[in-house]
């Protein structure tokens, strides 16, 4: 029989993703399940990026440029701008999906077996794309009690070698939904340049902040312009996660050229998908002053309802809409399969991420799991009284 790559072998499966199938058993068998696993907002598409496609009259659904059309750069350019962002279109590559930026990032400045450190617990496929790369992911630990605060950038240093590329985070964060500050930024601008390393900030959940928060891109960041390198995404922004549309933006000319040549193996992003991505630049801001306020009401009544549990612990997210809670058991994984496989109230259970496979560290997170706050409010509150009494009857 021929053997599978190392490299196969090696790639991890979605937290998110891996019980899926014990799901679809659930609902087979008559149980209704609340996904809290994934984060694929019920917030509606604007309606111009849906009009946009269907009012199209191409006669021939032709190639774009590798690099994305010229036309949508320009303005994700200007939309950058108004985020007090100065790029331009000659500085953006689109792509599909935030995910194949980070592809592209990651084979355009790392070599198998380089490192790139990243604060944990960090988005799941992190893992997967530095697997796919040959990179090896260099963790420092985030942790619950401190909110998963922004660790002491003495922890980097110490992890800084000279195969070191990068620092990769995600602003605000998924699974976590910390959003780092200004002052933060600023500490991590200064430990790349003194090192010569990149700094990838995944931001694509930029709109996503509360409590008065701003976020505080680092191209905003003066001195950090051939450091710098944004990931972005339509799918959480505008509710368009099927799109399958990205970007990848940086003012390094040879980090920009050179990941054009890993777009050019790919040939184009999908040219529908790009129609409705540039007609959805145009949605007013009142769509997003009426998600936000949506979504803090659900992390509100969420946080609320969690703290409520006996044995729980929350992090309060301060963008995104994740959070982390840690249960009193022994392995997230197993109970997160037991509730979709035994247990249900009024044949009604729920869905969560097992928070282990956002940790890059063995044995980090088994006892904690990811919720995706991107349901309405009733079943948020539903999917906590399940889980409350989910753990008043399981045991390890």
């Amino acid at each position: 029989m021929p053997s599978i790559s190392t490299k196969g072998l090696a790639m991890p499966e979605s937290p998110i993703r891996k019980l899926v199938p014990y799901a679809e058993n659930a609902k087979k068998r008559g149980i209704n399940v609340i996904h809290l696993n994934i984060g694929q907002p019920d917030i509606k598409t604007p309606q111009v990026a849906l009009d946009a496609v269907k009012n199209n009259k191409l006669d021939v659904i032709a190639y774009s440029r590798t690099e994305g059309s010229e036309t949508y750069r320009e303005k994700i350019a200007a939309y950058y701008k108004k985020q007090h962002i100065n790029v331009t279109a000659q500085e953006i590559i689109v792509t599909t999906g935030g995910s194949e930026a980070l592809a592209f990032v990651m084979g355009s400045i790392a070599d198998a077996d380089d490192e790139i450190i990243i604060p944990e617990p960090f988005y799941a496929n992190y893992n997967g794309f530095a697997t796919a790369a040959g990179v090896n992911v260099v963790p420092v630990v985030s942790k619950i009690e401190d909110n998963f605060a922004l660790p002491a950038i003495e922890e980097f240093e110490k992890l800084i070698t000279s195969k070191t590329k990068a620092i990769l985070i995600c602003n605000p964060g998924n699974p976590t939904g910390y959003l780092y500050s200004k002052e933060e930024i600023k500490k991590l601008a200064a430990i790349v340049k003194k090192h010569n390393l990149f700094l990838i900030a995944d931001e694509v959940y930029r709109e996503f902040t509360y409590d008065g928060k701003e976020h505080y891109s680092i191209l905003q960041e003066e001195g950090l312009e051939e450091n710098a390198i944004i990931v972005d995404s339509v799918s959480k922004r505008y509710s368009m996660c099927g799109a399958r549309i990205g970007c990848l933006v940086s003012k390094n000319k040879e980090l920009v050229k050179t990941a054009l040549k890993f777009a050019q193996a790919r040939l184009s992003p999908p040219t529908y998908a790009q129609i409705a991505s540039e007609a959805a630049l145009d949605t007013p801001n009142s769509y997003f002053t009426d998600v936000i306020e949506e979504y803090v009401e659900r992390r509100n009544i969420l946080i609320t309802e969690l703290e409520q549990v006996n044995g729980v612990r929350v992090a309060k997210p301060q963008g995104a809409f994740y959070c982390i809670a840690e249960l009193p058991i022994k392995d997230a994984d197993k109970f997160a399969q037991w509730l979709l496989e035994d247990f249900n109230i009024d044949n009604e259970t729920v869905m969560v991420a097992p928070a282990a496979g956002f940790y890059a560290t063995k044995g980090l997170g088994k006892n904690q799991i990811r919720i995706a706050y991107v349901l309405d409010k009733e079943s948020l509150k539903r999917a906590v009284h399940i889980i409350k009494e989910a753990l008043a009857v399981y045991q390890d």
